[in-house]
């Protein structure tokens, strides 16, 4: 049995934050706010494998109310969920995201975020494709007010 799953974030941008994406912290003189480490490719991969494998998203498996997920680095969200995709008996056939955003040019930093989102997810490299694109200076992305992702994933019943 196949699955597929969808899945979309976004988050605002700000001066003097930490800018984390995919897994890695990149250097940028804005960085995404948001109750976690605001990544929001590995928010986007996040609710695609929930919606593959038929759970709720990622706000009901880990609201912004709970105190423990303050500031938490979404690799452990992202275990968490692998966790619960494995348990419904489901592994990722493969995954394919999209990020989107003006600035920083990021395509440099795709072979590291696939090669730590592969570990966390204990899938070979080979299994997830990441692409940045910008908006062509258009709307709040263009403006660099913020950020988004896309992913998509395909599970198989083991």
């Amino acid at each position: 049995m196949f699955r597929i799953g969808f899945g979309f974030d976004t988050h605002k941008l700000e001066k003097g934050r930490e800018f984390r994406l995919g897994g890695i912290r990149i250097s940028h003189y804005k960085g995404a706010t948001g109750h976690s480490d605001a990544d929001v490719l590995i928010h986007a991969i996040c609710d695609a494998l929930l919606g593959a494998a038929g759970l709720p998203d990622i706000g009901t498996q880990f609201p912004d109310t709970s105190s423990e997920l303050k500031d938490i680095d979404s690799k452990i969200l992202l275990r968490r969920t692998m966790d619960l995709v494995l348990k419904e008996g489901y592994t990722i056939g493969n995954l394919d995201t999209t990020i989107i955003l003006q600035r920083p040019k990021v395509s440099a930093y795709v072979p590291e975020m696939i090669k730590t989102l592969g570990k966390v997810l204990m899938i070979e490299d080979s299994r997830i494709s990441i692409k940045a694109k910008t908006s062509e200076n258009l709307g709040f992305i263009g403006r660099e007010e913020g950020l988004s992702a896309y992913a998509i994933v395909l599970l198989q019943k083991f």
